[in-house]
């Protein structure tokens, strides 16, 4: 499967959570563990709360990064559940996705009345696909995710 089409699949789980346990109004960690679920039912292998160790001038340090979710080992989730928007959510993905090497990473906000505006696609040297449904444009979102690159 692909990045893609994995992503896919996370979409379509994250709008199933957010209709089966109403929202916005529970904690992150609510819509996180019912996404994994939902994944799970759906046949996909999910890793939560992922350590990754970071490297700074060669020398490991103590302190991991701990990322909400992987999927298939492909696709990094980072869930949100915030009645406001930050930009920062999208420019801390792109670090998470350069840090592991992977190419695509979801921020999924569970706090918009309708999940599916607060779906975020961050790439990291993916090539786009057509078929994927880009979503509206946030009135603080950079107008592509190139403009996160330095």
């Amino acid at each position: 499967m692909t990045e893609n089409e994995i992503a896919k699949i996370i979409v379509d789980a994250a709008i199933e959570v957010h209709r089966e346990l109403g929202g916005p109004g529970l904690l992150e960690d609510v819509y996180e563990e019912a996404l994994a679920e939902e994944l799970r039912l759906r046949g996909l292998k999910v890793e939560r709360q992922l350590p990754v160790r970071i490297t700074y001038k060669g020398r490991i340090l103590s302190k991991p990064l701990r990322l909400d979710m992987r999927v298939e080992s492909l696709v990094l989730v980072d869930n949100k559940a915030v009645t406001e928007w930050n930009p920062i959510f999208e420019a801390q993905m792109l670090t998470y996705l350069r840090l592991t090497g992977l190419k695509l990473g979801l921020v999924i906000n569970f706090g918009e009345r309708f999940v599916k505006n607060g779906i975020y696609r961050v790439v990291n040297g993916l090539p786009d696909d057509a078929d994927f449904k880009r979503q509206p444009k946030h009135k603080d979102r950079p107008e592509t995710n190139q403009d996160l690159m330095p």
